[in-house]
C-alpha cells in the first residue's frame, strides 16, 4: 500500500533516519530505509549504484527534463553523548524542532525531498529523480560517482543542504592539505642526538597565518580562508623526540583553483619564509588521501577535495528558482546567496556543469555541532514549496 504524503509521515521517516547512525562509509542502514520508504511511495527504477547511492525516480507526465534531488546519507561524529541535550540519535521532538545529528545536516532535508518527489507523481512535465549519496562528508565520493557513471542525465540538481529557505547558489571549494615536517628521532633523555620535528611547527604556523591574510576574495562567495586543523606526531610515545609531525590545513578556496595549484601556492609561501632548513629536516606538502571504502565493499584511493562553484545570481535559472520559492516571510522571490560549506554541487556544478541551486530547512550554524535541529515550522513549510520549485525549474528548462 502507498505511503500517504504527508508532513507528519515525512517527519516520521526522518526520525527513523536519525535513529540509524550513518557516519561514511556505513550508510548501508540507512540506504535501506530510503529504499524501503520510495518503494512505499510508489517511486519506480530504484537501485543501488556500485558505491552504495540510492536512486529512484518518480515518472513526468511529458517529456521536459528531469530535475534531481540530491541529500547525502552519510553525517559526522556525534562526539560526547553527554554534551548532547538532547541524545543524538534519538530523533526527539522538543519546543518546536526536531533534534539529533543529521536533523538539519541532512536527514530532515533528505524525507523531505524523498516525499516532495512523490508529491509530484502525475503533476511534473519531467521526471523527478532523488538520489542520495555516500561520503558527501569525505570529499564526495557519491556524487562525483553517479555523474560520472553517466546513468543520470538531470536538466538541472537540487541540494537539500540547509539554506534557512532561501536560494543557495555556490560555495567555495575545501581542500585538506598536509604539511609532513620530518626530523631525526630519538630518545627523550638525549636531544642533542635527534632533530625533534616540532622545531618547525610555529614556523610553519606563522607561514600559514601570513599566508591567510592574502587571500583571493569573491564579491559573492566571499574571502578565501585556509586555517590549521590539525596535528598529528610520530612516534606517539611522549618519551621520544618526534621525527615525523603532521600540520592539517583546511582551505577554502575558490572556484579557480585547483589542487596542483593549492599545493604549489603552500610549497611556495614555506619555502619563501623558512627558506633552507636544516639539511636533517625535510617539510613535504601534499593533498591528504583517505582510503574510502563505501558500505558495498567499493575502495577508493582519494584525496579529500571538494570543488567549489558559484552560479550567476542573475541567470534565468536561478531567478525561476527564487521565484517560485519565495519567502516565508514577506513578499518577492526568495534570497538568492552562497553556502558557507561546501557540498555535493561543486560536483554537479562546478565539474559537470549541470544547473545547480540549493533548497532546505535548517540553519547552517547548528551544522556538526552537538546543538543540532531543525525547526519544525520551516521544515513544513519548505516541504509545502518543494513541489512548485521543481515544477517552475522544469518549466524554465523546456
Amino acid at each position: 500500500m502507498t505511503k500517504a504524503v504527508t508532513f507528519d509521515n515525512t517527519l516520521a521517516f526522518a526520525q527513523n533516519l536519525i535513529r540509524s547512525p550513518s557516519p561514511s562509509g556505513h550508510e548501508g542502514e540507512v540506504a535501506a530505509l530510503v529504499r524501503y520508504e520510495m518503494e512505499s511511495l510508489g517511486f519506480r527504477d530504484i537501485r543501488t549504484d556500485e558505491v552504495g547511492n540510492v536512486i529512484g525516480v518518480v515518472p513526468g507526465a511529458g517529456t521536459a527534463p528531469a530535475v534531481l534531488l540530491n541529500s547525502h546519507m552519510d553525517v559526522v561524529a556525534e562526539g560526547d553523548h553527554r554534551e548532547w541535550e538532547y541524545p543524538p540519535f534519538a530523533a526527539e521532538v522538543a519546543d518546536g524542532y526536531l533534534h539529533g545529528r543529521g536533523a538539519m545536516d541532512i536527514k530532515g532535508p533528505l524525507a523531505i525531498q524523498t516525499y516532495a518527489a512523490a508529491a509530484l507523481a502525475g503533476r511534473a512535465p519531467g521526471d523527478v529523480i532523488v538520489a542520495h549519496t555516500v561520503f558527501e562528508e569525505r570529499g564526495g565520493l557519491g556524487m562525483k560517482y553517479l555523474m560520472e557513471s553517466g546513468t543520470v542525465t538531470p536538466g538541472a540538481v537540487v541540494i537539500g543542504e540547509a539554506t534557512h529557505g532561501d536560494i543557495c547558489i555556490g560555495h567555495r571549494g575545501r581542500g585538506e592539505i598536509e604539511v609532513v615536517i620530518r626530523g631525526v628521532a630519538g630518545h627523550a633523555s638525549a636531544p642533542d642526538r635527534a632533530c625533534n620535528a616540532l622545531d618547525l611547527v610555529p614556523g610553519v604556523l606563522d607561514v600559514v597565518a601570513e599566508f591567510s591574510r592574502g587571500q583571493a576574495e569573491d564579491p559573492v562567495l566571499g574571502a578565501s580562508t585556509i586555517v590549521a586543523t590539525g596535528l598529528d606526531v610520530l612516534p606517539e610515545s611522549r618519551n621520544v623526540i618526534p621525527d615525523r609531525v603532521t600540520v592539517v590545513l583546511d582551505w577554502r578556496v575558490l572556484p579557480d583553483i585547483g589542487t596542483e595549484a593549492m599545493t604549489k601556492c603552500v610549497r611556495e609561501a614555506l619555502s619563501a619564509r623558512l627558506g633552507t632548513v636544516n639539511e636533517e629536516f625535510a617539510i613535504d606538502v601534499s593533498m591528504a588521501m583517505e582510503s574510502q571504502c563505501t558500505y558495498t565493499g567499493r575502495t577508493h584511493e582519494r584525496d579529500l577535495f571538494t570543488p567549489g562553484f558559484l552560479m550567476d545570481p542573475s541567470d534565468p535559472f536561478v531567478r525561476v528558482a527564487a521565484s517560485a520559492v519565495g519567502r516565508r516571510s514577506g513578499e518577492g522571490p526568495a534570497v538568492v546567496r552562497p553556502w558557507t560549506f561546501a557540498t555535493d554541487g561543486g560536483w554537479s556544478y562546478g565539474v559537470f556543469g549541470i544547473p545547480t541551486v540549493g533548497f532546505a530547512p535548517g540553519e547552517e550554524r547548528f551544522a556538526h555541532t552537538n546543538r543540532e535541529r531543525l525547526e519544525l515550522d520551516e521544515a513544513r513549510w519548505v516541504f509545502e514549496r518543494y513541489p512548485d520549485l521543481v515544477l517552475g525549474l522544469q518549466q524554465a528548462l523546456t
